[in-house]
């Protein structure tokens, strides 16, 4: 675009006092094409106005993954779980984004020991102690999403197997996060969760992953967090994603379930633990957005 154009980022700045510097650098990078490296598109880099906005929503969703500790303990039902979050997120003028996503048909997902993911709050699922759960929460609050998920162990004691998984997934997901830099690419998050990963005797879910978020619940990139190095998408200043690794006990394989379509399991029954924060990239590193 021409230099004294309305910048193609809304800021309403000329492009000359906003993005052309930057457009210029990213047109210069080298990529490998050979290491499938690509550029991100301009929809994926956030302004000053679309950081605030994923930081109000991160701030009511922070709010119910809070509320989530002080309600999950021996006899609690998800649903019961669900519909607090619910209640809380809707209060605060947001709204839960899993509700209805794709038809899934609850405010928050439930993973309980062996499920990996999207487990799907019931009546009939009841906590018992020692169960290790993954509360997965995002929340829209005026068109911007804030995305994390936490563990919580059920009644505060667990086996020693429970909570060194547990534990060490949350030390892959910031070794992940470390890894996000400006200028690098994706794939080094990968590639440092990976190598922690094994270095505990632990797999790495791949079917499934991070992604961009924001301005949409699910955007560009897709984020794997067991790949190599120097691959996938340039990470650039104004990126924001998600970093939470799927970790299992046992083989990484997983299934889903055909009744209900949502709920993935570990496919050899062992436990799955996972973390997530919404990360920014910025000039200089990267800055936790949601957590």
């Amino acid at each position: 675009m021409k230099r004294n154009e309305n910048c193609w980022c809304g800021s309403g700045k000329k492009y000359k006092k906003c993005h052309m510097d930057f457009d210029a650098k990213l047109d210069e990078f080298k990529i490998d094409l050979n290491k499938n490296q690509i550029r991100p598109l301009h929809h994926l880099i956030n302004i000053e106005k679309d950081i605030e906005g994923i930081k109000k929503a991160a701030v009511i969703n922070t709010g119910a993954l809070n509320l989530m500790a002080e309600l999950i303990k021996p006899g609690v039902d998800t649903l019961t779980l669900n519909d607090a979050a619910h209640e809380f997120i809707v209060s605060h003028g947001a709204h839960p984004s899993c509700l209805d996503y794709s038809g899934f048909p609850k405010s928050i997902c439930t993973s309980i020991n062996n499920v990996v993911c999207h487990g799907i709050p019931s009546k009939k699922d009841k906590l018992h102690e020692g169960d290790i759960i993954n509360i997965d929460i995002t929340t829209d609050l005026d068109g911007y999403f804030a995305d994390a998920s936490r563990m919580y162990i059920v009644g505060g004691k667990t086996t020693l197997e429970a909570k060194k998984l547990v534990d060490v997934t949350r030390e892959i997901m910031e070794v992940g996060i470390k890894a996000a830099k400006p200028w690098h690419f994706v794939g080094d998050i990968g590639a440092a969760c990976g190598q922690l990963a094994r270095a505990n005797g632990y797999s790495v879910v791949t079917d499934l992953g991070g992604h961009g978020v924001g301005k949409k619940f699910h955007l560009d990139p897709f984020v794997s967090h067991d790949c190599p190095a120097n691959t996938g998408m340039l990470l650039v200043p104004g990126m924001v994603l998600t970093v939470e690794p799927m970790i299992n006990a046992g083989r990484k394989q997983v299934e889903t379930d055909a009744y209900d379509g949502w709920t993935v399991t570990t496919k050899d029954g062992s436990l799955s633990a996972q973390w997530e924060k919404t990360i920014l990239i910025t000039e200089t590193g990267n800055e936790v957005l949601a957590s």
